[in-house]
C-alpha cells in the first residue's frame, strides 16, 4: 500500500504542470477577464443607469435599480438556478482534463523506455504492474478530481461577481443562494460521476497505455493512426459489400465504436451525448441529481461493459510489455 502511494505521489510530482498547473491557469484567465469585465463595467459607469436591463425569462426590467423591481419569487428562482447551475461556468477548465490526460496516458509508458529512466524502476522492487495501475489511478482518479476542485472554486468565485454585480443593481442573491442546498450539493454530485468517468474513460486509457508500451517512435501517430485507418478500412469494406452483395457490416456504427472507445473516452460526460430529450432537466435549468441518477443508468449498458473488458485487457498488454521492452 506504501508503494502505491509513492508511486501515485511521484505521478503528481512529475505531472503537476499538466494536473494542476494547466487548469489552474485557465481558472485564472477566466476569474481576471470575467473579473475585469465586471470591474470595468462598474468603474467606467456602464453597469449603471436606465440602459440596465435585466432579464428572467420573459420578462424585462429596465433601470440601474431594476434589481429592486423583482418580486421575493422570482428571486428564488433566480437564486435556485445560480445554486444549481453555477459549476457549469467551470466546464471550460474540465475541457482541458482530456487533452492533458490524452497526452499523459501517451507519454506514460514511453518516457521512460525512450531516456532509459526503465533501467533504474526496473532495479527498485516495485513490479509492472504497480507502475502501469499508478498512472491509471493518477489519469482516471486524481486528475478528475483535482480538475473538479478547481473548476468548482473558479465557479464559487465568478458566482460571487456576478453576485457583486447584481448587488450594485438592487438585486441581492447572497442570502438566497448562500442557503440553497444545491450550492453544496453540486460539488457531490460531479465527484459521485467520477467512477462512471472511470469506466467509461477506461478503454481509451487502455489502448493509448497500450501504444505507450509498445510503439518504438511516433506515439501520437499510432495512437490515432490505427483507429482512423481502420475506420477507413470499415467504411471501404461496407462499401464494397453493399455494392456486390447487397448487405453491410453497419459500418458508421462500429466506426463511431471504435474512434469513441480509442480517441474520445477521456472527455468528461462521454455518456450523455446520446442521452437527447432523455437527460433531465430541471425547473431551473440542469437537474443535477438527475443527470447523476442518469450518469449511473448508463452501467447497463452492454456496450460500456465490453469497452471494460477490451480496456482491461489492454492495460494487461501493456503491463506484460513493459516488462519485456525495455529499449530505448
Amino acid at each position: 500500500m506504501n508503494t502505491m502511494k509513492w508511486l501515485l505521489r511521484r505521478e503528481f510530482w512529475e505531472h503537476k504542470g499538466g494536473f494542476v498547473w494547466a487548469p489552474l491557469i485557465a481558472a485564472i484567465i477566466m476569474v481576471v477577464l470575467i473579473g475585469g469585465v465586471v470591474g470595468y463595467g462598474i468603474a467606467s459607469g456602464k453597469m449603471a443607469g436606465d440602459d440596465v436591463t435585466i432579464s428572467i425569462g420573459n420578462a424585462k426590467v429596465h433601470g440601474s435599480h431594476a434589481g429592486e423591481a423583482i418580486t421575493s419569487v422570482v428571486r428564488e428562482q433566480i437564486a435556485d438556478t445560480a445554486a444549481g447551475n453555477y459549476v457549469a461556468v467551470g466546464a471550460p477548465i474540465l475541457v482541458v482534463l482530456p487533452v492533458v490526460a490524452f497526452f499523459y496516458c501517451l507519454a506514460a509508458l514511453y518516457d521512460d523506455r525512450r531516456d532509459r529512466s526503465i533501467l533504474f524502476w526496473k532495479s527498485l522492487p516495485i513490479s509492472d504492474t504497480q507502475t502501469v495501475l499508478s498512472k491509471l489511478a493518477t489519469v482516471l482518479v486524481a486528475a478528475p478530481l483535482i480538475s473538479i476542485g478547481i473548476a468548482v472554486v473558479t465557479s464559487l468565485v465568478i458566482l460571487l461577481l456576478a453576485g457583486l454585480a447584481a448587488s450594485y443593481h438592487g438585486l441581492h442573491l447572497f442570502g438566497a443562494v448562500l442557503t440553497n442546498p444545491k450550492l453544496y450539493l453540486t460539488p457531490l454530485y460531479l465527484v459521485a460521476m467520477v467512477p462512471v468517468y472511470v469506466l467509461w474513460a477506461l478503454p481509451t486509457a487502455g489502448w493509448l497505455m497500450l501504444v505507450s508500451s509498445w510503439a518504438k517512435s511516433k506515439v501520437f501517430l499510432w495512437a490515432v493512426g490505427v483507429p482512423l485507418m481502420t475506420a477507413v478500412l470499415l467504411k471501404w469494406l461496407d462499401y464494397l459489400l453493399g455494392m456486390y452483395s447487397g448487405t453491410t457490416i453497419n459500418a458508421d456504427w462500429l466506426v463511431d465504436q471504435v474512434i469513441e472507445i480509442c480517441l474520445f473516452g477521456l472527455v468528461p460526460g462521454t455518456w450523455l451525448m446520446d442521452a437527447g430529450s432523455a437527460l433531465p432537466r430541471g425547473d431551473h435549468g440542469a437537474d443535477m441529481l438527475g443527470i447523476l441518477a442518469y450518469s449511473w443508468k448508463t452501467l447497463a449498458q452492454p456496450d460500456l461493459w465490453a469497452g471494460v473488458v477490451a480496456g482491461v485487457a489492454m492495460i494487461a498488454g501493456a503491463i506484460r510489455l513493459r516488462r519485456w521492452r525495455d529499449e530505448g
